[in-house]
């Protein structure tokens, strides 16, 4: 993560699981990410759920023929609670995206899938839930 996505690195964010169908993802209350009001700042918190859908994408779309160019066109969030301690984003859209990226493959037409992640706090308490609607669109094999 350091090499790829080294402001991720720095404020503490961690995948912690990952299958075809779920991503999770940690970031925890620090110096480096805190804001003035004593807990993560919103930017932080975007980047770990952002990063919860993210990495399903890139996990559909890895190797893909056609290859698959990913892109967020659009995110919105709802914050419920301060986001202090431990926060887990889970997104459990990966069935979903995977759709849209054999989607677009097939018809080599672009695609939205909108992915949701629920930010939870250390006692399971909703602390945020972000939607980012996520563009793939398959490369012709001209441009690939």
């Amino acid at each position: 993560m350091l090499y790829k996505l080294p402001m991720a690195y720095i404020a503490g964010l961690r995948v912690t699981a990952l299958t075809n169908e779920r991503a999770a993802v940690t970031i925890a209350y620090k110096y480096l990410n805190k804001n003035p009001f004593n807990s993560i700042y919103f930017a932080c918190l975007s980047m770990a759920a952002e990063l919860s859908t993210g990495v399903l994408c890139m996990m559909h779309t890895y190797k893909a023929d056609p290859a698959v160019s990913m892109l967020v066109v659009h995110m919105d969030a709802d914050f419920t609670k301060k986001a202090v301690g431990k926060i887990t984003f889970r997104c459990e859209d990966g069935r979903r995206i995977h759709e849209a990226a054999e989607e677009t493959k097939r018809t080599g037409e672009g695609v939205t899938v909108i992915a949701t992640s629920l930010g939870t706090d250390e006692k399971g308490d909703i602390v945020a839930e972000f939607r980012f609607t996520w563009s793939l669109k398959a490369k012709s094999k001209l441009t690939a």
